[in-house]
């Protein structure tokens, strides 16, 4: 059985359409967003080995960035990080019997209540001043300073320093998988 013309046409034009959309989603995942598996487990509870978020890439810009944004950056050339932002250009960082000091207020970090609740003994995150870890008493104009939600097992700026704005990734927005731990963060 022949096509007809009408149902030729319909199909060149379903195809056109599918090409077109192809083309946008190449186009979006290229320049705009990014996925990223996160491997360990610095950020945990947040976060857990495996998960798989949605990072937008889009305007990645430090003016745009807030306190505790979860932001995915290059390490170095063969490995990217996953981290939370805690300390933005222009800021003094302390840490007090596990509380932190931004600017000489103390700020809660909710996210943590629940690895605070499970600690035995001691402090989830260890005292220090921005000096002291860094050698700089306040956070540098394009950079920021970064630590891990799992702070005991964490590799973050208290170890390696501040992470420089030409480092950035993007921003994750969602976690997507596992599906049923489905979530906006931020």
């Amino acid at each position: 059985m022949e096509e007809t013309p009408a149902k030729k046409k319909h199909h060149f034009s379903f195809m056109k359409s599918l090409g077109i959309s192809l083309i946008i989603v190449v186009f979006l995942r290229a320049f705009f967003f990014t996925n990223y598996i996160v491997d360990g487990e610095s950020m945990m509870p947040t976060l857990e080995d495996g998960n798989l978020l949605m990072v937008n890439k889009i305007g990645m810009k430090i003016g745009e960035l807030d306190h505790f944004d979860i932001v995915v950056f290059h390490k170095n050339k063969e490995e990217d990080f996953v981290k939370r932002v805690i300390g933005l250009p222009g800021d003094t960082l302390e840490y007090r019997d596990d509380v932190l000091y931004i600017n000489g207020k103390s700020v809660p970090e909710p996210f943590l209540d629940k690895y605070k609740q499970e600690l035995i003994v001691g402090q989830l995150t260890g005292d220090f001043t921005l000096e002291e870890v860094t050698g700089e008493s306040i956070v540098p104009e394009n950079h920021i300073f970064v630590i891990g939600d799992n702070r005991l097992d964490s590799w973050d700026s208290r170890h390696f320093g501040f992470v420089r704005m030409e480092q950035f990734v993007g921003k994750v927005n969602i976690k997507y998988w596992p599906f049923d731990k489905m979530e906006l963060l931020n």
